[in-house]
């Protein structure tokens, strides 16, 4: 073995030790909280993940305001991938903890959460103003990459015991989601060049940031370290309360971490619709649901050499809620017009709130 072989091997196993160590420590500090100090736990680094987010999308619009960017296609590109980051850093962590109902659950609970809760909720606090190219373009590509998930998940050599065994979301689909997220990523470019107009910041009713571009850039990194420290800790916080509970990780996964992770992109519609930019929200939620499947489940799968596993009960409730409620929302955006109602909220409100209720009874 030559000096720099030694030194990469010397550096493998000494960076190893460190995370096992850490999560050794992790694991065992969780387990000696009694279980309201472990919701404290959670809702606290929950609320952290927020925060790195927010700092990450504020820099981020900033950045991107001053290209011109429409903050239509911010909301499905930028504000979206900046959104998603906590949830792709869960479910990666998940995934390389061994967890992959938690990762799995973590995205296809997102999903369910961003359409469902946080868009009923917009929409019922102040109809929303509908971009028709967004919706027709990229709504498809929402709902197409819903379904790409599930067919990805089925296990083709015996779909007749799906809801006795499951499913599994290989590797190999890990990759290829990657891959077409960048492609994804690239044709919103081109369609944001061609969209490209004069956006003032005052206009968009953001804080005009005057700090140089490095410092921007230097909060982005901040934000990611938080979202990324925060994810880390939150992991052994869930395990422990799922083991105490008897509840599976993935149906936790599905409801509370997916409505924590999610808290960005309800801070973000929120505030959109309360400075009436209601199409920021609409562009950010569709953007986050492609991403929950390209991004997320695709980085937590690839960095998994067996794949994520599935449970039965993701076939019997989550999928069919997830499939439900985008072809809700594609239904119902295509009969909307140029506004999403009132009525329409509601309906994606309930429909959100049922499969949360069946989650935990099956």
């Amino acid at each position: 073995m030559d000096i720099h072989s030694k030194n990469s091997y010397f550096k493998t196993c000494s960076t190893t030790f460190l995370q096992d160590a850490m999560d050794l420590f992790l694991e065992h500090f969780m387990a000696g909280l009694p279980l309201s100090l472990l919701f404290c736990a959670i809702a606290l680094f929950i609320l952290l993940l927020g925060k790195g987010a927010d700092i990450l999308v504020d820099e981020a619009v900033t950045l991107s305001l001053r290209s011109g960017v429409p903050k239509v296609m911010i909301g499905a590109t930028i504000v979206s991938l900046g959104t998603t980051l906590p949830e792709a850093s869960v479910s990666v962590f998940a995934a390389l903890k061994g967890s992959p109902g938690l990762a799995l659950g973590n995205a296809i609970g997102s999903i369910i959460c961003d359409t469902g809760l946080i868009l009923g909720l917009a929409a019922v606090i102040r109809p929303l103003p509908l971009s028709r190219n967004l919706v027709n373009r990229q709504g498809w590509i929402q709902l197409g990459a819903g379904i790409l998930l599930i067919l990805a998940l089925l296990p083709y050599d015996s779909l007749s015991g799906v809801f006795i065994y499951g499913g599994r979301l290989p590797q190999a689909a890990g990759f290829l989601f990657l891959v077409l997220l960048v492609f994804y990523l690239w044709l919103s470019l081109r369609w944001a060049n061609k969209t490209r107009q004069s956006v003032s910041l005052e206009d968009e009713g953001i804080e005009v940031d005057t700090s140089g571009t490095a410092f921007i850039v230097a909060k982005l990194i901040g934000g990611i370290f938080i979202v990324v420290i925060s994810s880390r800790i939150l992991i052994p916080a869930v395990q422990e309360t799922a083991f105490r509970l008897n509840i599976p990780e993935s149906i936790i996964a599905a409801t509370l971490v997916a409505f924590g992770t999610s808290l960005p992109e309800l801070v973000t519609a929120m505030t959109a619709v309360r400075k009436g930019h209601g199409e920021l929200a609409v562009g950010n939620v569709v953007g986050a649901d492609i991403l929950n499947v390209l991004f997320v489940s695709g980085a937590a799968a690839s960095v998994t050499p067996g794949g994520l596993q599935a449970p039965a009960h993701f076939f019997k409730i989550l999928l069919p809620g997830m499939l439900l409620i985008l072809v809700t929302f594609r239904i119902g955006i295509m009969k909307s017009g140029n506004r999403m109602k009132r009525p329409f909220g509601f309906v994606l409100l309930g429909i959100y709130i049922l499969i949360t209720v069946l989650s935990y009874l099956k």
